[in-house]
């Protein structure tokens, strides 16, 4: 018999002892995993991918929601995509709509129609599409706020962060694009509001409008740009990062919330297949079967009420979708501040509100890990999520953050909330200049004390019990309340959270004149803020006062077992 060239020699005299057996014949799907798996190595890969873990917790679904979405905009856009026409010359309306028949309009708006009215099932799909991209970006955002409050862009994942930041600013530009294509009036509003924020850019402001409307606005190719530009290029970047976001996921492996059993170096939850993988399934078409009943059930931009965009008019009561609202509230709120230098105007309030407030807001969520680490001084992973309370000035900043952007979102209703309530619009105006600074500031310190008063009601329950509500009166007349013991695993999850000593400054040299033994400069600044962000955390109970809550006969005795509530 002849010998492999790869097998040994105790290995060959194995091989001879035995006849050989008959090879057992493969179906043709084995067959054919079996010679991709000789070529790629497809079992090796596989067989880690699904054995994967991945905790269980519904804050986690935020992100499938906003995966399923995309998935179903991508869906969806393939059938609207082979009916729409992106192009602005004009046309005369023949469809079935009786109210428009005859009137001038451009192809992209009567392609629209036509879909709406004339296309089994296009009125449909065009409405899903339209909610599945509000709940795309509607979960990316609510995403996004989860892992600010748990602290879940720390080290490993500040690069995940910024591609979440990437995704989040590509899933408005998709929605505005997508928003824009019907050409109806008040998406032509939408559009014009934009081409002033353009044109408010100081010194190239013209020239960059020149270039994107190729003319003057608002031209006749901007649709065909942005429909390239939604159908092509954005989701082709979008695709890139949501599957450099989920490799980062896979190779960093899942975060997840303290409790028993669950350490910095292990992950408990369920594997990726068949648990996750069925339950994911099920999810997408639970998200799938929610947008399609949206969008037959809930009516949403009817484009035929609006009619064609006309540069000289404007949808009256027109509003932008919410994830751009907090935008336009900024613009209508500020003040009428102008230069006039030479022969260039230069239009604060208009960049400052628009351009510059979204570039602030992009780029201080872009920086928060990095400064975040630099305040704290902590350079260590963490696989473990926080529990907001536990970072009281996060939290109070991310609430305040929250604030000013409903302040601002508010304002931009300021027209609308007028007429319904039969207000000044004048007066909301003045006033909502007044509550995007104090509303937040009113809204950090509060949540701030929120944040430290369930601190020490923590800390009440693992050095006292749980409250039972239960008043009992003594022979003598007095009444006490009853402590229910907590068990060993509620006191691990309202303990187990890191506490973090505040930096103390340095002047680059010790008492002896020499470095820092970690060669770090703290300078007074640097203490001050972590002062400022870790000095009112309260501190977890000693082992000195456990025992004393337990010696004087106190229910602070844990029991054994696991939390059930």
């Amino acid at each position: 018999m002849a010998r492999p060239a790869d097998v040994t020699t105790a290995e060959s005299s194995a091989v001879e002892a035995h006849e050989p057996t008959a090879p057992h014949r493969l179906s043709s799907a084995g067959a054919a995993a079996e010679w991709v798996d000789d070529r790629v190595g497809a079992a090796r890969l596989g067989k880690g991918l699904i054995r994967k873990v991945f905790p269980d917790h519904w804050s986690f679904l935020l992100g499938e929601i906003a995966l399923y979405s995309f998935i179903v905009l991508l869906l969806t856009g393939v059938f609207l995509t082979i009916w729409f026409k992106p192009s602005m010359a004009e046309t005369q309306y023949d469809g079935s709509y009786q109210l428009l028949k005859g009137i001038p309009m451009s192809k992209a708006f009567a392609s629209t129609l036509q879909l709406s009215f004339d296309v089994r099932g296009g009125l449909l799909l065009r409405q899903v599409h339209h909610w599945a991209a509000i709940l795309f970006t509607a979960a990316a955002v609510v995403h996004m706020l989860r892992i600010f409050f748990t602290g879940a862009f720390r080290k490993p994942r500040e690069i995940n962060w910024l591609i979440g930041i990437g995704l989040l600013s590509l899933s408005l530009i998709e929605g505005f694009a997508g928003y824009s294509l019907p050409d109806d009036l008040l998406s032509g509003t939408g559009l014009r509001f934009v081409d002033g924020l353009i044109r408010s850019i100081p010194l190239v402001g013209t020239w960059i409008e020149f270039f994107v409307f190729a003319g003057q606005y608002p031209g006749t190719s901007i649709i065909p740009r942005l429909y390239m530009a939604h159908i092509l290029l954005v989701p082709a970047l979008l695709l890139g990062l949501v599957s450099a976001h989920l490799a980062l996921v896979f190779y960093h492996k899942h975060t997840q919330y303290p409790g028993p059993g669950r350490t910095e170096q292990n992950v408990v939850g369920y594997p990726l297949f068949p648990v996750y993988m069925a339950k994911a399934g099920g999810f997408f078409f639970v998200v799938f079967g929610v947008l399609v009943l949206m969008g037959g059930l809930m009516q949403i931009n009817p484009v035929w009420k609006f009619g064609p965009y006309t540069p000289n008019q404007v949808t009256a009561g027109s509003q932008p979708d919410w994830y751009m609202g907090w935008v336009e509230g900024a613009v209508r709120i500020t003040p009428n501040w102008e230069w006039h230098l030479g022969h260039t105007t230069w239009s604060w309030n208009i960049f400052l509100p628009g351009v510059g407030l979204m570039g602030l807001l992009f780029t201080s969520l872009a920086a928060w890990p990095f400064v975040e680490a630099w305040i704290t001084g902590d350079k260590r992973e963490h696989h473990l999520l926080d529990r907001p309370r536990n970072a009281p000035t996060r939290t109070a900043l991310g609430v305040a953050g929250m604030t000013c952007y409903a302040m601002f979102w508010i304002a931009g209703g300021n027209d609308i909330i007028a007429t319904h309530f039969s207000l000044s619009l004048e007066s909301i105006t003045r006033f909502m200049r007044v509550a995007v600074f104090v509303a937040p500031v009113i809204a950090y310190h509060v949540t701030k004390r929120l944040c430290i008063w369930l601190q020490r009601r923590d800390q009440e329950r693992v050095l006292h019990g749980s409250e039972t509500g239960v008043l009992i009166r003594t022979p003598e007349g007095g009444y006490y309340e009853p402590h229910e013991p907590i068990t060993v695993d509620q006191a691990f999850v309202l303990t187990q959270h890191d506490e973090m000593d505040v930096l103390d400054a340095t002047e680059g040299a010790n008492a002896n004149g020499l470095p820092p033994r970690d060669g770090v400069v703290v300078s007074k600044r640097r203490a001050a803020l972590s002062r400022w962000f870790l000095a009112d955390n309260l501190a977890k109970p000693t082992r000195e006062e456990l025992e004393h809550a337990h010696d004087h006969g106190s229910s602070a005795a844990l029991t054994s077992g696991s939390d059930h509530d």
